[in-house]
């Protein structure tokens, strides 16, 4: 069973439970990935979070129920799990442009959000570029920060978030601090990693949980004989097998969205269609290039299947 299999039964999953509480964890286990690689595929494969398409499948069904007449809207709100009438009358007439009263009546405009189904597309994209690498057991350190995975636009304040942590530490000196921090001994394992000289500061998410949907994200750089980790987080990386996938040299401007276009393209294409599939573990973000253009190359867990 590919990803998007799994991606389907957890659809059907939440279709099943639409009036219940979002279990995130179930899922996880359904689509055999930790909860942050379940709402991060999400999230990249469909554009929206699973919290979003959640909440727009029930208020698609909730107008269904009002249009067949006796039920209440109070009744309706406790069943799509609002906390009041009044809170549910605020969601539905942000989606549908008119209240839970008026949906009652006939002849009024509603929308309707239909069910997801995942399916390989067949569009004749560009071919990826990839290479498998297994590393030893290794340890990073760096500045610690925490993202989320939820909010309606995912992409725009999670995006902006990450972008942030960067530009803050470019303007507070704790980029650079992090970089001299580093020394300048290559980790033993570095030519096995990498096919071109690298940045010593990279990025590392997915290797520690808060909550369900938040999570820490690591600016870091590789431990060696050198390296000054105190004052530092430091993470240690047990043996993993990694899919990478290079953007390639674009400018800085461009690379955020080439990274999301990997995310997306290594869950719906790569995976699908490889002898591999993910695991949890770290996931990180390598960098290079210069002041004017960089590479970055997406380093995702993976194993043979």
């Amino acid at each position: 069973m590919n990803q998007l299999d799994r991606m389907n039964q957890a659809i059907d999953y939440v279709e099943q439970n639409i009036t219940g509480d979002l279990d995130l964890p179930k899922l996880a286990q359904i689509t055999h990935c930790s909860t942050y690689n379940f709402q991060r595929m999400f999230s990249m494969v469909t554009g929206i979070t699973i919290t979003e398409y959640v909440r727009r499948r029930r208020l698609t069904l909730a107008a269904l129920d009002l249009q067949e007449g006796d039920i209440k809207v109070g009744d309706v709100s406790l069943k799509y799990g609002y906390d009041s009438p009044t809170s549910f009358a605020r969601a539905f007439q942000a989606v549908h442009g008119v209240t839970p009263s008026e949906a009652k009546k006939t002849n009024m405009n509603l929308k309707a959000f239909p069910r997801m189904t995942f399916q390989i597309s067949i569009t004749g994209a560009s071919e990826m570029d990839y290479r498998i690498v297994t590393t030893e057991p290794f340890k990073v350190f760096g500045i610690e920060e925490l993202v989320s995975t939820t909010g309606e636009d995912y992409f725009q304040h999670g995006g902006k978030a990450w972008e942030q942590i960067w530009e803050t530490s470019f303007v507070n000196g704790k980029h650079e601090q992090l970089k001299i921090a580093a020394g300048t001994e290559k980790p033993a394992h570095y030519d096995t990693m990498f096919v071109r000289e690298m940045w010593p500061v990279h990025a590392l998410m997915n290797y520690r949980k808060v909550n369900d949907t938040t999570y820490g994200y690591m600016q870091c750089s590789f431990v060696t004989g050198d390296s000054k980790t105190d004052g530092y987080t430091v993470i240690e990386v047990p043996q993993t097998t990694w899919a990478v996938f290079p953007t390639g040299m674009m400018s800085w401007h461009d690379i955020g969205a080439a990274i999301d276009e990997l995310y997306k393209r290594f869950y719906s294409e790569w995976l699908p269609t490889s002898d591999y599939e993910s695991v949890i573990g770290p996931e990180f973000e390598m960098h290079s290039g210069n002041l004017e253009e960089g590479n970055i190359e997406l380093w995702m867990p993976v194993r043979r299947k």
